[in-house]
């Protein structure tokens, strides 16, 4: 497919998110719940719906209100679904909503060769960004189910732009678009907890290899000198964000402060530089590392979680990408990894002789003003980030036995596939399903970002229960039946989803929508279902990626799982998060039931692929069972 860059995509508009019909999400919502819940709850839910549904109910007037913001918006669900998601959740930023991108770990001889790795990340960002600005990035055209579709580009320029500011209530995603700007550019570097101001475009011109590599070498020896140590005002970011707001306005009640504070909020990204942390560099450790830095004792005060793109260098070699959610999705994210990693590994050095560097100004250092009260919120954010720490339990893995090839021989969706295995996995743990989150992208409209595929299909439960019930033994014939009939629902929810038809937003908007019009909330919204349908205690995401790394987050409920997966060719990758503070969840035993699922699953499918052919292979030999699905 030709690569048209995203300049030519300005003139061939998207078109906007549909509102689906309102009869249509209310029958979804009802088939995606009905085996979720208890029968009598669920008779007095379709009761509530039905009512909402009815001709001349508040459910048609609040239709008609949406459609009416869908012509005067670009994207009708766009702020109500950030907000949402992100602006007024009150939880910290990492763990809880940041993911990360794991790099596969490197080899540092010595400092010098961490900080090369450095330099050529921050050259590699620069080129990015100038692709980005000049809108020559190659249309992201949709890959798997409806393939060849160009998808809105509108999420890259927010990379390296955005800022997302603590508020008591909610918070403000701001978006600093004054690229053709005459002032310096700078990133933030943070090295032992305190942070410099690197500046990258000085004069219209940008620095050499050779001159960034000597600016990191200072920052390094000025981190060091024990005099000029400042407290850890990183700590603050990673607090629950209605503490960090009002840590913030303590903060701001100085000059000095201010000036810093604004010097963060203004620069293309964060590159942290981070002591070794003495772990083992396991995928799970590093996993952890970089989504908590260890706590406030290792590196997760060398952190600015409120920032967009925060680039790890570990001096150990623990290197990868902590990203702030609200402004882009993860593809986004692991385009503009690959491309890094690319370049870092692929281009030849150009660290010129000393001597035809010219003279900088050293980085400076970003300085604070503390006080006995600002000491006291370090302390508390310090200890909370501790108790994050010890309650996240990550199990990472490399499932080996198969991988795409092997599905797309059953001739079935990868995706849909790995979805139906989580579900047997979690069912094999509490002989039940749960309301389920899978992201599926819209950027096939203008400004799309998700929906929700419910992957917690009744399909999907009849399937899981043939394979786990002892009572019924069914036939192969009849679990691989069901097998096919919960890849197909989950497959139609996904085309669904894909193309704004979910349920997700569209009930999200109708909510929104009555409280913008200061009515009485609907009975829909405050029913038991409706809030437990809410409540994902698995959430999960297929991440892939073409050049090796790897992404994970956490659960985003207290008795939840995180379920990220990349499938490669023979091989998935596997991060399963959990709570340790849960009584209810096991990262290990969730992971171990997935790895039992997807060999239960292969075998199934193994024995009918060769039960279909025995008949066509007369002759000795023709019964022998298939070797296994590599």
């Amino acid at each position: 497919m030709e690569k048209k860059s995203s300049k030519d995509k300005d003139s061939q508009e998207l078109p906007k998110v549909p509102v689906p019909p309102l009869k249509q999400t209310l029958d979804m919502y009802l088939k995606c719940v009905q085996h979720l819940v208890k029968e009598e709850q669920f008779k007095k839910t379709k009761t509530i719906v039905e009512k909402f549904g009815a001709p001349g109910g508040s459910g048609e007037f609040l239709q008609k209100k949406l459609q009416e913001r869908r012509d005067k918006t670009t994207n009708w669900v766009y702020d109500y679904w950030l907000e949402d998601m992100y602006l007024n959740n009150r939880l910290a930023l990492p763990v809880n909503s940041s993911p990360v991108m794991v790099f596969p770990k490197q080899t540092f001889r010595d400092h010098k060769d961490a900080l090369r790795f450095a330099t050529r990340l921050i050259i590699g960002v620069l080129q990015y960004k100038d692709l980005i600005d000049a809108r020559e990035l190659p249309v992201d055209f949709a890959r798997g189910q409806l393939a060849g579709t160009p998808m809105c580009m509108e999420q890259y320029n927010r990379l390296f732009t955005s800022y997302r500011y603590p508020g008591l209530k909610t918070d403000t995603l701001k978006v600093h678009m004054n690229t053709a700007s005459p002032e310096p550019e700078h990133i933030i570097v943070a090295c032992k907890n305190q942070f410099f101001v690197l500046d990258v475009v000085t004069n219209k011109e940008q620095l050499k290899e050779a001159e960034i590599f000597s600016q990191l070498e200072r920052i390094l020896k000025m981190a060091e000198n024990p005099g000029d140590k400042v407290p850890a005002f990183g700590l603050l970011t990673s607090d629950g964000r209605t503490e960090w707001a009002q840590a913030r306005d303590v903060l701001t009640k100085d000059p000095t402060n201010r000036d810093s504070l604004a010097l963060i909020e203004s620069c293309l990204c964060l590159v942290c530089l981070d002591e070794p942390s003495g772990l083992d560099p396991s995928d799970t450790n590093r996993a952890l590392l970089m989504l908590h830095g260890g706590g406030r004792d290792r590196n997760g005060a060398n952190r600015w979680y409120d920032k967009s793109m925060q680039f790890v260098v570990g001096m150990d070699g623990v290197c990868g990408v902590v990203c702030e959610h609200s402004p882009f999705e993860g593809i986004v994210l692991v385009q503009c990894s690959e491309f890094l990693m690319k370049y870092i590994i692929g281009s030849p050095s150009k660290m010129a002789t000393s001597a035809s560097i010219k003279p900088l100004p050293p980085p400076r250092r970003l300085l604070w003003k503390c006080n006995p009260q600002l000491q006291g919120l370090l302390k508390a954010s310090g200890d909370r980030i501790q108790r994050l720490v010890n309650n996240l339990d990550m199990d990472v893995f490399k499932f080996s036995v198969y991988g795409k090839e092997f599905i797309k021989k059953q001739k079935m969706s990868p995706d849909a596939y790995i979805q139906v295995a989580l579900q047997l996995a979690f069912y094999k743990c509490n002989k039940r399903l749960v309301s389920t989150y899978e992201s599926a992208s819209i950027r096939r409209f203008q400004e799309g970002r998700v929906d929700n595929i419910r992957s917690a299909t009744a399909e999907a439960l009849a399937f899981v229960k043939s394979m786990t019930d002892e009572k019924t033994t069914l036939s192969d014939v009849e679990k691989m039946k069901r097998l096919r009939e919960a890849i197909s629902a989950q497959t139609n929810y996904t085309i669904a989803a894909i193309t704004g038809m979910a349920i997700d937003n569209h009930l999200l908007g109708l909510l929104r929508i009555s409280k913008d019009l200061n009515m009485e909330k609907p009975e829909i919204f405050c029913d038991e279902t409706y809030l437990s349908s809410n409540q994902f205690i698995l959430s999960t995401s297929q991440v892939p990626t073409t050049v090796e790394m790897f992404c994970c987050y956490g659960p985003v409920v207290p008795n939840g799982y995180g379920a990220c997966y990349n499938p490669q060719s023979d091989h998935i990758i596997f991060c399963v998060s959990s709570f340790r503070e849960s009584t209810e969840t096991s990262s290990a035993v969730f992971a171990k039931a997935l790895k039992e699922g997807l060999l239960e699953i292969r075998d199934l499918c193994n024995r009918s692929s060769a039960a279909v052919s025995k008949p066509a292979e007369s002759g000795p030999g023709a019964a022998q069972p298939r070797k296994s699905g590599k």
